[in-house]
């Protein structure tokens, strides 16, 4: 059986060959397999040695000090320690502002925050997905505390104008976090030039390991972070929990492979992109989800309106795609993220998410254009 081609990057990444090289010398009893807190011998020592160099390659990805990341198993409980750390330092009072498109992960966590008596602003995307950085301006009060935002939509690949936004919040002393898992590896991140106070990253969305992410904290504000997770004070007191040496050596490799070629595989990949859209764009009644601009390189949302959605996807079987986050993909509900775009139930039922990646190739997006094609044309005319 041939298998598909993979075109569901966004959900995750394949680990990059070298990174899983690195990780395979952290596993066995003749490799660097201790316990990082264990200060009392080599062993110990050597695994502390890795786990810093990993902090320091990530801090060099973000453009921030070492001390400013935070080990977690992922952006979903980074997004998590980020909201309800910071409302829990001040006793669940004030005002969140987040989007009604962001990713579950904040989305749960926020409406969790209004159970505990916070309230939540849900501020609502234009046609294109992007959150305005005046919609921001308008929503904030004297109690606002926190604003969350995604850098980069997970379904559709729109960039909201996240520099813009830290200099609203910074002007009315609200600290910004920003969920970055769909950005960072795919687009630079400099959280010096961003001025955001909190970022969240996972490394299978960048071809490391899945079960190890960080969240970036910025040194003034880590005191005003309460942990989730006590017993032992890791992660200066923010995170604890035994280090694992192997993932966390994974995520290090992976972010200085990014550092070392992302500006050459963004034009790469998102000239891939742009020619599979070209190949398609001609068929009648589809479109894209996005705007030309403000979108990721490796996104592609398409609606091919008239086609019903679960056929559709069950008929693609040459390509693996998804129809938006992977985290609700067995669901049959249509996305939330395009609804609230202005997308009918019926065209968001009918939309594909195409996401592309550093193992893409061209004939991969020629088999794509091709099989596409002939589906679709299928599909239209059985409907006829």
């Amino acid at each position: 059986m041939q298998l598909p081609v993979y075109m569901d990057y966004a959900a995750t990444t394949p680990v990059d060959p070298r990174v899983a090289a690195a990780m395979s010398r952290c596993l066995t009893a003749d490799g660097i397999f201790a316990n990082p807190a264990s200060r009392s011998h080599i062993y110990g020592w050597q695994a502390e040695e890795q786990v810093e160099k990993a902090r320091r390659n990530v801090a060099d990805l973000l453009g921030c000090d070492s001390r400013e990341v935070v080990w977690t198993s992922g952006a979903t409980e980074s997004n998590n320690l980020a909201l309800k750390g910071i409302f829990e330092a001040c006793g669940y009072e004030g005002h969140l502002i987040t989007s009604v498109i962001e990713h579950k992960a904040v989305i749960d966590p926020a409406i969790w925050l209004e159970s505990k008596g916070v309230e939540v602003t849900w501020l609502e995307p234009d046609a294109n997905g992007i959150i305005s950085p005046e919609l921001v301006r308008n929503s904030i009060r004297e109690n606002t505390r926190l604003v969350s935002l995604m850098y980069v939509n997970n379904e559709t690949g729109a960039v909201n104008p996240i520099t813009e936004i830290a200099h609203i919040c910074r002007d009315n002393n609200v600290l910004f976090h920003v969920d970055a898992a769909q950005a960072v590896g795919k687009i630079p991140v400099d959280t010096n030039e961003l001025q955001v106070d909190l970022l969240s990253l996972s490394a299978h969305k960048f071809y490391g390991p899945k079960g190890i992410g960080a969240l970036f904290v910025r040194r003034p504000i880590q005191s005003q972070l309460k942990p989730l997770i006590h017993g032992g004070g890791h992660e200066r007191g923010m995170r604890s929990g035994t280090l694992p040496t192997h993932q966390l050596v994974g995520i290090g490799e992976a972010a200085l492979i990014v550092c070392e070629q992302l500006e050459t595989e963004m034009i790469r990949i998102a000239q891939l992109r742009d020619n599979l859209w070209e190949g398609i764009s001609d068929l009648p009644n589809v479109r894209r989800n996005s705007s030309l601009d403000n979108v990721s390189p490796s996104h592609l949302n398409v609606c091919f309106s008239g086609a019903e959605g679960e056929t559709l996807m069950l008929s693609l079987r040459e390509i693996a795609v998804s129809s938006g986050s992977a985290c609700t993909s067995a669901t049959m509900e249509p996305s939330y993220v395009l609804k609230a775009m202005g997308l009918s139930d019926e065209d968001a039922h009918s939309s594909i998410r195409i996401s592309l990646g550093r193992f893409t190739e061209r004939e991969d997006i020629e088999k794509a254009i091709a099989h596409i094609r002939t589906v679709y044309t299928q599909l239209i005319s059985s409907t006829d």
